[in-house]
């Protein structure tokens, strides 16, 4: 029994070298495989800086846009509100001429009579007027120191009125 337990120790050893070859051939193969791996991790991690710049930068620039746009929606604001004020001024003046409309047409309504009997005295007045300028204009006529002189008598017309009774 003894040759069973060295036959059985030598299959276990050449068991064992078999299995720590075979383990020494994966770890040797899988050390390539991992340098390949280390060396696109190192790739990818220039390519990653590189982004990391350039997210950088460009974070920058969109900071600075949204500074001016936030400056300039401020400014636009004020243009906003200057024009909501005058648009408040025009509705004021607006409702300003619309009240004096308003009292000069109430106003009107209420003097419609005394308004009317001004016009018709005043036409009465102006007929009056007329009628002593064309009798004064004949007693001139008819008034003559010398019938038989050579001199006419010039009758001046009655200037024009701008305003006056229709005719």
């Amino acid at each position: 029994m003894e040759v069973i337990l060295y036959i059985a120790a030598i299959i276990a050893a050449i068991g064992f070298l078999i299995l720590c070859v075979s383990v020494g051939m994966t770890l040797f193969s899988l050390k390539s495989i991992l340098n390949s791996l280390a060396g696109t991790l190192s790739g990818i991690e220039g390519q990653m800086e590189g982004i990391t710049r350039e997210t950088t930068s460009l974070l920058s620039k969109t900071n600075s846009l949204a500074e001016d746009i936030q400056h300039k929606s401020e400014q636009l604001n004020s243009v906003v509100q200057a024009v909501k004020g005058i648009g408040d001024s025009v509705n004021g003046l607006n409702n300003s001429v619309q009240q004096i409309t308003t009292s000069v047409s109430k106003s009107v309504e209420q003097n419609e009579e005394k308004i009317a009997q001004v016009v018709q005295w005043s036409n009465v007045a102006m007929g009056i007027a007329d009628k002593w300028k064309k009798r004064k204009i004949i007693e001139q006529e008819t008034v003559s120191p010398d019938a038989y002189a050579f001199e006419t008598v010039q009758v001046e017309e009655t200037p024009k009125r701008k305003w006056g009774r229709k005719k």
